[in-house]
C-alpha cells in the first residue's frame, strides 16, 4: 500500500513526463501516478484537484525549461549558427512535440483553474515564437531563406524533424548537420 512520503515538485513532473509519454493524455491518472512515486492518491489531491490541473502545471513547467534554453539562441549571431543551434535544441528535448501535442486534449471549459493556466501556457507558446521570429526575420534578411515560403511552415518543418525516426542509428552529429543541410538546401543535387 502506498504511503504518505513528500515528493518534491520535480519527482512530480517527472513522473508524470514519463506516464504521459507512455500512456498519452488518456491513459494519465492519478493512481499510475501514485504508484510510480510510490505514494498515496490523497497526496496529490492536496495539490490539485484534477488530472487537467496537474497536467496544464506540468506543461507550463516544461515550456519554461524549454523558453530558458532557446534564450540561449540570441547568443548566436549568424542565421546559420541559430539554426544549428536551434536544432541541438530540439534534439535535446524530443518529447516537447509531443507533450503539445497532449496540451492540445485537455479540456479547459470544465475548470475556471485549468482555464486560466492554459491561457498561461498559451502565451508562452507566444513567447517562444516571438523568439523564433527573430531567429526567421534574421534568415530572411540574410537571404538564407525563400520569401515565399510562409514563416509557419519553416518553424513547423523545423520542428517535425525530430519525428523523422533514425532507424540506422547515424551519429547524432551528422543526423542533426544531415537535417541542416535537407533544411537549407533541400535533397536534389543541383548541377
Amino acid at each position: 500500500m502506498a504511503r504518505d512520503r513528500k515528493f518534491s515538485t520535480e519527482d512530480l513532473y517527472h513522473a508524470t513526463k514519463h506516464i504521459l509519454l507512455q500512456q498519452g493524455y488518456e491513459g494519465f491518472n492519478f493512481s499510475l501516478l501514485a504508484e510510480r512515486l510510490d505514494i498515496s492518491r490523497g497526496a496529490i489531491y492536496k495539490y490539485f484537484d484534477n488530472r487537467e490541473e496537474l497536467v496544464i502545471h506540468f506543461m507550463r513547467y516544461e515550456m519554461n525549461l524549454f523558453l530558458v534554453e532557446l534564450l540561449e539562441i540570441e547568443q548566436y549571431s549568424t542565421f546559420d549558427e541559430k539554426l544549428t543551434f536551434l536544432l541541438d535544441l530540439i534534439f535535446k528535448n524530443p518529447s516537447v512535440p509531443r507533450l503539445i501535442e497532449i496540451g492540445q486534449r485537455i479540456p479547459t471549459n470544465e475548470n475556471i483553474k485549468v482555464k486560466e493556466d492554459f491561457f498561461k501556457l498559451e502565451d508562452l507558446r507566444l513567447e517562444m515564437y516571438k523568439h523564433l521570429q527573430g531567429f526567421i526575420d534574421l534568415g530572411r534578411e540574410e537571404q538564407k531563406l525563400k520569401p515565399s515560403i510562409p514563416d509557419a511552415l519553416i518553424l513547423g518543418f523545423i520542428f517535425q524533424s525530430i519525428m523523422i525516426p533514425n532507424h540506422f542509428d547515424i551519429p547524432h552529429s551528422v543526423w542533426v548537420q544531415s537535417l541542416k543541410e535537407i533544411l537549407c538546401n533541400g535533397i536534389l543535387q543541383i548541377h
